[in-house]
């Protein structure tokens, strides 16, 4: 008995599924295709990867940063992790491990704009602290606009709570200037036609000639992205624009050309001490920047880094003992809803914006994958968001103050969602509306700021529906410290300012992701 043997000729298709339990987890997959002509499978390998080639939004080369210290020390392994599926689907890396704190942001500063062009984006392997060195170092060298009123500006009584009126027509602060030989030299973000929530907007060209429609180079917008692998101790930004804390998912919304747009805030330090002098220093922040309670725990757990990530239970359970409180002045831009049943802004009183103390859930638009709050137009939301031209008229800027003794102050980018606050700081916040949510919470006894914090903890919980907190959505505020020493908590890095402003650019980058899925 003669038995005949047919030969199979087998490729491999490599692709991902999404987890059955979480549909924002997505897991790695490979299909396997048979056929006894080797010819036909030939052709269809080449087919399909025609097919990938024609799909413009899938990075070819990008650059690595790997920190190899962050959070528990895993960045390296958890690179190492990820570093097949970038092989697997054709994408050059450049891979830089740093060796020392401040290495990524000097080399983004360093790097040349043509350098860049080079790239289709920077991947960070970090956590939210190394994203934003990586951030600072590529906008403080490019991103060109007016800064926000400082709290100077403000001429009108400093006792109890007030509004007043900025007029910007006469404000003396103006924009970085600077003069520009080439276009290896020009900025990647320009500020001439950026109109942010201020209503400040800087219509300069670089010769100093008014020019409203000049176009500015959207290089940086449109084309060249930001990824980031989660490998640090909380992960916000990766849990609010993919939804999941893994590496592995991260990777696939990168090597795929996902993209959303990230609002990002500008941050103005004028003072650092009372003593000081006015000396502006610009930050930028992608997440959170805190005070008070915020501040006192990442100024704390510096002391205990070699603990990993269970520094910030140790030094937050320190700081909540000591239970203290500190008497600053706030100022914010007040929002104006365009319709009376918003669910952006919910009431108003005496010409005022009431505080979001009582959130009704179902009114809560949370953002998820094509989020149409996030999609809107730039002059379809609501009053007070940037938009690309002014709206009429800026001056009139409405602006109103609260002055007091406060446990925290916070000011939310995104909804801050990890793993302590399932929900997020603000659950219905979005990645790329224009608004921040500044979080004031007044001084209170030490069990009802408990109450808070264990309801920021629970999911499904409401930590803004206590007399003691107030919730205001603006897209600019201003801060002054009445205290000695004034630590901040920006993007899980301490940053020191006894005076600050700082105002919200809508959608300034573009990240590797789609949002959480439902």
């Amino acid at each position: 008995m003669v038995e005949e043997v047919f030969w199979m000729y087998r490729f491999m298709v490599h692709g991902f599924q999404r987890s059955k339990t979480q549909s924002s987890l997505w897991v790695l997959a490979v299909y396997t295709f048979c056929h006894k002509d080797l010819q036909t499978c030939q052709m269809w390998v080449d087919r399909i990867n025609v097919s990938l080639n024609l799909e413009l939004g899938r990075p070819r080369n990008l650059l690595v940063f790997v920190h190899p210290r962050s959070g528990k020390g895993s960045g390296c392994r958890t690179w190492e992790t990820v570093e097949p599926i970038f092989s697997r689907a054709k994408v050059k890396t450049k891979v830089i491990v740093t060796q020392r704190a401040g290495q990524a942001l000097h080399v983004m500063t360093s790097t040349s704009n043509k350098e860049l062009y080079s790239y289709d984006g920077v991947v960070a392997v970090g956590g939210d602290g190394f994203f934003n060195e990586i951030l600072n170092g590529f906008l403080s060298s490019r991103h060109k606009a007016p800064y926000p009123p400082s709290p100077s500006d403000i001429t009108c009584p400093v006792d109890g709570n007030s509004s007043f009126v900025i007029h910007h027509g006469s404000s003396e602060t103006v924009a970085e200037t600077a003069s520009y030989q080439n276009e290896d030299q020009s900025p990647l973000l320009s500020g001439a036609r950026q109109q942010n929530g201020s209503g400040f907007s800087n219509s300069r060209t670089e010769d100093g000639s008014c020019n409203t429609d000049q176009d500015c180079d959207s290089f940086a917008k449109d084309r060249f992205r930001f990824g980031i692998i989660p490998a640090g101790s909380t992960d916000a930004i990766v849990m609010c624009t993919t939804g999941a804390r893994d590496p592995i998912t991260s990777a696939l919304h990168i090597v795929l050309g996902n993209r959303v747009g990230l609002d990002i805030a500008q941050v103005v330090r004028w003072k650092t001490t009372p003593e000081s002098k006015v000396e502006p220093y610009v930050r930028y922040a992608a997440s959170f920047a805190g005070y008070g309670f915020y501040g006192d725990v990442i100024t704390e757990s510096e002391k205990f880094r070699w603990m990993g990530p269970k520094r910030y239970d140790y030094a937050g359970t320190k700081v909540f003992l000591k239970h203290r409180s500190y008497e600053a002045e706030v100022a914010y831009i007040e929002v104006k809803s365009e319709e009376k049943n918003s669910t952006l802004e919910r009431g108003r009183l005496s010409g005022r914006v009431r505080p979001l103390r009582s959130s009704n859930k179902s009114e809560r638009v949370i953002c998820r994958v094509n989020c149409t709050v996030c999609n809107k137009k730039a002059d379809e939301v609501s009053m007070g968001s940037p938009r690309s031209v002014p709206y009429p008229p800026p001056e009139e800027t409405r602006w109103l103050r609260s002055k007091g003794r406060y446990i925290s102050i916070g000011a939310a980018i995104i909804s801050c969602r990890n793993e302590k606050a399932p929900d997020g700081l603000v659950a219905d916040a979005h990645l790329s509306d224009g608004f921040l949510h500044l979080i004031l919470i007044k001084d209170c006894p030490h069990a009802l700021y408990l109450w808070h914090l264990t309801q920021l903890a629970r999911r499904g919980g409401s930590p803004l529906n206590f007399k003691f907190v107030e919730h205001h959505k603006t897209t600019a505020f201003m801060f002054t410290s009445y205290g000695t020493e004034s630590i901040w908590n920006m993007d899980g890095e301490p940053f020191q300012a006894h005076q600050l402003s700082a105002q919200v650019f809508r959608g300034l980058v573009s990240l590797f992701a789609s949002g959480p899925e439902v």
